[in-house]
């Protein structure tokens, strides 16, 4: 073979590999056979490969380790200390789709694999949205009061600490510390939803922590004013990425009021009366998220797996669109 004609075929396997990459860069929204939720980002695999990928509760990265070769992306993934799996993940596209699989090795050398599937999350728009010129509907009451009509407890394995009495909504548990799960199970709403206001009050005792997502994909954090987690962790902030522009949270034990706003994937947040977080993009479903996909509805997701917490006077406007 002469020059003339491995210099085109270099060319052709460069461009082939490049076009691969390319498919594979952006958000993903994943769908793991074991059901865990997940979400990946992928940027620019061809020069410095910048990978980020969620499981539920975990670290997102940048992940470690990445290679890519014959048209697939392969690195380990970062975890908590806690976990003593080791965690890696081959990806790439087939036939037009994600196809990827987990694969897990425990200290003892036990392997399992955790195929999954994905789907493209479009850009983020750089344009935050006009909200003036929004339009929502009727406010709609979530909880009655009364009951748990038209809620149900996420997770069917776990022992449901939720109750009404008062009028309130209550969540009792006997977990204290601030751990990413428990025994007990979260709540959601039977209906989903697109975009929407909320109005939510909550009561959460000192050093106590609860949270509440919105589409079952970004948490608005629900801790008291003077609890050890402050900024992106804090009262007032969407839980990890966006911190309050003051903490106006009252102290353990006193009901707390938030007005949350979310309209294309950017979100307001009024606590107890004062705008903290004004109309900010949240690129991506942050830690805890039971859904991925922003494009599709959700419901209203109320964490139980932590600590014991009250909530009342829940409604929601549901965002008009014009046809």
């Amino acid at each position: 073979m002469t020059s003339k004609t491995i210099l085109p075929l270099v060319i052709a396997l460069a461009m082939y590999a490049s076009a691969g990459a390319q498919e594979l860069n952006g958000d993903w929204s994943l769908q793991l056979q074991s059901d865990t939720p997940a979400w990946m980002s992928i940027e620019d695999i061809r020069g410095e490969p910048k990978v980020k990928l969620r499981l539920h509760v975990g670290p997102n990265g940048p992940q470690k380790n990445i290679q890519f070769k014959n048209g697939r992306l392969t690195f380990e993934l970062r975890q908590s200390k806690k976990m003593k799996d080791v965690k890696t993940v081959d990806v790439g596209i087939k036939d037009g789709k994600l196809d990827g699989v987990m694969t897990s090795t425990a200290p003892d050398g036990t392997v399992k694999k955790d195929p999954f599937t994905g789907k493209k999350i479009p850009p983020i728009s750089t344009t935050p949205p006009d909200l003036s010129k929004v339009r929502f509907g009727h406010p709609i009451s979530l909880f009655n009061g009364k009951d748990l009509t038209g809620w149900r407890p996420h997770e069917s394995d776990k022992i449901n600490g939720w109750s009404v009495k008062d009028g309130m909504l209550i969540n009792t548990t006997p977990k204290t510390d601030f751990s990413a799960t428990g025994a007990y199970a979260n709540l959601r709403t039977e209906a989903e939803f697109e975009d929407f206001w909320l109005h939510i009050e909550f009561q959460v005792e000192k050093d106590r922590n609860s949270g509440v997502y919105l589409r079952g994909m970004y948490e608005a954090q629900v801790v008291d004013r003077d609890s050890r987690m402050q900024g992106k962790q804090g009262v007032g902030a969407i839980f990890g990425v966006i911190a309050p522009s003051e903490n106006v949270g009252r102290v353990g034990g006193q009901w707390q009021t938030y007005d949350l706003t979310l309209i294309d994937r950017h979100i307001t947040v009024v606590l107890n009366g004062v705008k903290v977080i004004d109309n900010q993009p949240v690129p991506a479903p942050t830690a805890g998220a039971v859904f991925t996909d922003p494009m599709s509805p959700g419901p209203i997701h109320l964490q139980g797996d932590h600590t014991n917490v009250k909530y009342r006077d829940i409604y929601l406007s549901p965002v008009i669109k014009d046809r």
